[in-house]
């Protein structure tokens, strides 16, 4: 992946010399399938789509609204996979983040996605983490909220983007409109993703 100019320190500090860079979350939650785990019904798994090689990181958002589209913006060298699960061929799987929103379709479409993915039915994919993107200001609510935890559970790790008002607004992301929370998610995918992408196995 190219250089992230969403990194403060280099948006912010110019050519001067630079501390080291964020060190990648370690996973919190189950990195790779498991054996057990039953696969949902076949007309609740996300579409699959052939990509040539596994060069890239994909956001994956579960349900349409989700926020892929804005991710994929917000790191350069990263897609938006519509939807769907993009497959590589053998042997290196492409890694993926989840994306979705706060509300109680978007965490049951994570929910769905994150057991499809440890069902082991997901051929070629890392899943690294799901980004949950806040739909509407405000703390959630405590049904809300304890779901979310539940969910998050269920994969390697979670990012937090509040709501931002300038996005739903329509503005493209920038530096300028963007909070401290979202640079710190992206410095976490950043490093995670230029740490060892083959880290993280996954079946074929």
């Amino acid at each position: 992946m190219t250089q992230n100019p969403w990194d403060r320190q280099s948006t912010t500090s110019g050519p001067q010399q630079q501390p080291p860079g964020p060190s990648p979350q370690p996973a919190g939650g189950p990195s790779a399938p498991q054996h057990g785990v039953s696969a949902p019904a076949e007309d609740q798994r996300l579409p699959k789509f052939a990509i040539p090689a596994a060069d890239t990181l994909w956001w994956v958002g579960v349900h349409g609204g989700a926020g892929e589209t804005t991710m994929s913006l917000l790191l350069p060298g990263s897609r938006a996979a519509n939807h769907r699960w993009p497959i590589p061929p053998p042997p290196v799987p492409t890694p993926v983040v989840l994306v979705a929103r706060t509300h109680g379709s978007g965490l049951r479409a994570a929910q769905r996605a994150a057991v499809e993915w440890a069902s082991g039915v997901v051929q070629g994919v890392a899943v690294l983490g799901l980004v949950l993107i806040a739909d509407a200001p405000g703390r959630l609510p405590r049904v809300l909220d304890d779901f979310a935890d539940i969910v998050g559970g269920g994969v390697p790790r979670v990012w937090d983007i509040p709501w931002i008002e300038e996005w739903r607004r329509g503005e493209a992301p920038t530096p300028e409109n963007t909070p401290d929370e979202v640079f710190e998610v992206l410095e976490s995918i950043y490093a995670l993703r230029a740490a060892n992408p083959a880290d993280y196995p996954a079946p074929y």
